[in-house]
């Protein structure tokens, strides 16, 4: 059996040279894992030079794995190198600009580029991998999103996740409402979403959002010990995963009909909205 501790030093070396200026990759050879950490700046949101890096990234691994010889991945871990922060959802501070200046088909593009990667993750990159999302940090907007995305959500005890975007009057328009639809119904996914409310991984646990609780600190542990016990019953947790995908079927036409409803509504917004949005981006700057 292998020593959880010296797993988790193995996992985090995560030194490996790579070209992306907002996201930090490693490939863990023991266990076929392609872990990724996020650590966007100025703001630890999706800025479109964060999701440009992913979307190269999920490239480069679907190339690996059509080559002969490429690396054999088996699993992707989003993660995040901030402290604290898992991720805090869109680039406000861009929505805001572009709303004040009216720009239909710059919000249109960047809302097709976090969907484009959300649902690339809903998908496992329509190769034998599963994804997984581990949350050691506030998730909140389309950060919660990300996190909903994967196959499996592991989130540390004391965080904290949910979508505020009701408080500038707007709905988070990039897959919430239909990933947590499908997880917890439509019902209780309209009143997460129309709250506003910051939910504990613990509550989200017991509602079924949050696939497995870790301990504090112990977020890696728990996602070397999720693979350990897959790849000991290989056949049925992958036979398993494929049921969930047929009876969960998210079609991208879906991701992107809402998404064109959340570029109106956005567009709709007045100067209090704005100004509201204004005092989140400052909130994410000191993030």
């Amino acid at each position: 059996m292998y020593s959880l501790a010296s797993d988790r030093v193995s996992a985090l070396q995560i030194s490996e040279n790579t070209p992306y200026r907002h996201l930090t990759t490693h490939y863990e050879e023991k266990y076929r894992v392609g872990w990724y950490f996020m650590h966007a700046a100025p703001r630890p949101c999706f800025n479109p030079e964060l999701l440009q890096d992913i979307d190269q990234w999920f490239t480069c691994v679907r190339q690996e794995q059509d080559s002969e010889g490429g690396r054999d991945y088996r699993y992707l871990v989003l993660a995040s190198d901030v402290d604290g922060v898992f991720n805090l959802g869109g680039d406000l501070n861009l929505f805001r600009s572009l709303i004040a200046a009216g720009d239909h088909d710059g919000l249109l593009d960047y809302a097709k580029a976090c969907i484009n990667v959300l649902y690339q993750n809903i998908v496992h990159l329509e190769r034998d991998l599963t994804t997984i999302s581990l949350v050691q940090g506030d998730a909140l907007g389309g950060g919660f999103e990300a996190a909903l995305s994967s196959n499996v959500l592991i989130a540390e005890r004391g965080t904290r996740m949910g979508l505020p975007e009701i408080l500038f009057n707007l709905f988070p328009g990039m897959g919430a409402y239909s990933l947590l639809s499908r997880r917890i119904g439509t019902g209780r996914a309209e009143q997460m979403i129309l709250s506003g409310q910051l939910y504990s991984a613990e509550e989200l646990y017991e509602m079924g959002v949050v696939d497995i609780l870790a301990e504090k600190g112990e977020g890696e542990l728990a996602v070397l010990e999720y693979i350990k016990r897959a790849d000991r019953a290989a056949n049925g947790y992958r036979a398993m995963r494929e049921v969930r995908d047929i009876c969960n079927t998210l079609d991208y036409r879906e991701l992107l009909a809402i998404t064109t409803v959340w570029v109106e509504a956005a567009l709709r917004l007045g100067k209090r909205d704005l100004r509201m949005m204004e005092r989140l981006v400052s909130r994410q700057n000191a993030k």
